[in-house]
């Protein structure tokens, strides 16, 4: 019987399965690069499966309290004028009973769920896995070497423990031809549950705010063949962007001034990761390390919280047999990444529009929509791929054979 895990990564996927795994009886230790719970972040969504998963936590109230409740978004052209505008629920592709959180509100929820069960190991991070006959040998940045049943990677798209079992990043990374940059700022345009958007030729800038708090996120979008820069360099990053949005109008100059004082800047490419296979033989993988399926698709956060319920369920189930329980979480969980991954590309074409042409016409849309004939129906076509998707597993319960 497995009894000792270690995750990598302290945020979404890694927490839901220190939960789960805990639930079933292991013995779980999670190491965070971080030097603390990484709060901040953006504003993400949860929906179909994964509300099951967040209810059987005993969470989803709390999800709901945490609500982001945005009301409306907003489009303007460069001199700030309004061209365009539709709810937030249907720009964030939301209907029903999904809901929109912050990411670092969800994170806390997840960290206080775990309780006194699982050992935190925060400001550091592994270095090396080795396999022996009695588990899996880890060395660590700052810590003595520990040894292991097993290691889960939930460490994300630049996955350290995917690095170390699999290979080169490059062989599963696969990059949309798109960035992304997210930064908190002050609510200089006091925006209460808004979200604006100036869209232009091949990139787009946004600004929101929940309504609590005196600050707003910024947010940039734009398509771009493979960037060099390095990852840990946020001042490169900083000019690189700020070069790359130099002469836009409507609020860009002023957001790019802020993000000189951003505690949070973040930007990196939307990409997914495809494998053939999330696990060699003690290590496994979850959540994005395994499948991301970027921003783009919405669908990242349900990934992660439905694939670390079905991989502690499928390793219960198993009694910790690792080769069995990992085989079972490959089959459940295959079709489900597969239709939420496909959501992406297609997303991406109406997030980045490449010509002033299409631009005037979605807006021209827009406004039209509320007074067509079926327009029900335009905004149920609008909102079915991403339902189907949410779905497109059927969450069961797991039970241990001694159960």
């Amino acid at each position: 019987m497995t009894k000792n895990i270690l995750i990598s990564g302290g945020s979404v996927a890694g927490l839901t399965l220190a939960f789960w795994l805990r639930e079933h009886g292991f013995a779980v230790t999670v190491v965070e690069r971080a030097p603390s719970l990484r709060d901040g972040g953006y504003k993400i969504d949860i929906r179909g499966a994964a509300l099951d998963v967040a209810a059987r936590m005993g969470l989803l109230d709390e999800v709901r309290r945490h609500s982001t409740d945005m009301q409306v978004a907003r489009f303007v052209d460069a001199r700030g004028r309004q061209i365009g505008t539709m709810s937030a629920q249907l720009f964030g592709g939301r209907e029903g009973d999904d809901v929109e959180i912050m990411r670092g509100d969800l994170t806390r929820l997840l960290h206080a769920a775990t309780g006194d069960g699982v050992e935190y190991v925060f400001d550091d991070s592994i270095t090396a896995l080795r396999e022996t006959p009695e588990g899996v040998r880890v060395a660590f940045a700052n810590s003595a070497p520990r040894t292991f049943d097993l290691v889960v990677g939930a460490d994300g798209l630049h996955s350290n423990v995917r690095a170390l079992a699999f290979g080169e990043e490059s062989r599963f990374v696969h990059d949309l031809g798109h960035y992304i940059s997210i930064f908190t700022v002050p609510n200089h345009l006091r925006l209460d549950r808004t979200e604006m958007m100036y869209p232009a030729p091949g990139r787009s800038t946004g600004m929101y705010s929940t309504g609590r708090g005196d600050d707003a996120k910024a947010m940039f979008l734009f398509s771009s063949p493979p960037l060099e820069y390095d990852r840990r360099d946020a001042a490169q990053q900083k000019k690189l962007l700020a070069d790359l949005f130099s002469g836009q109008g409507w609020e860009v100059p002023r957001l790019l001034d802020a993000m000189e004082d951003a505690p949070d800047f973040y930007l990196d490419s939307i990409s997914q990761v495809r494998m053939d296979r999330w696990s060699s033989g003690r290590v496994a993988l979850v959540g994005d390390a395994a499948y991301a399926a970027s921003p783009a698709s919405g669908q990242g956060t349900s990934l992660a919280l439905v694939g670390a319920y079905v991989l502690a369920g499928c390793l219960a189930e198993a009694a910790g047999d690792h080769a069995t329980g990992f085989a079972a979480y490959e089959r459940e969980m295959r079709h489900f990444v597969e239709e939420n991954q496909r959501l992406a590309a297609n997303n991406l074409k109406g997030m980045v529009l490449k010509s002033t042409a299409q631009i005037r016409f979605q807006m021209l849309m827009l406004r039209l929509m509320p007074h067509l004939p079926g327009k029900n129906r335009m905004i149920e076509r609008v909102t079915e791929p991403i339902r189907k998707a949410a779905t497109a597993i059927t969450i069961r319960d797991y039970r241990t054979p001694a159960s």
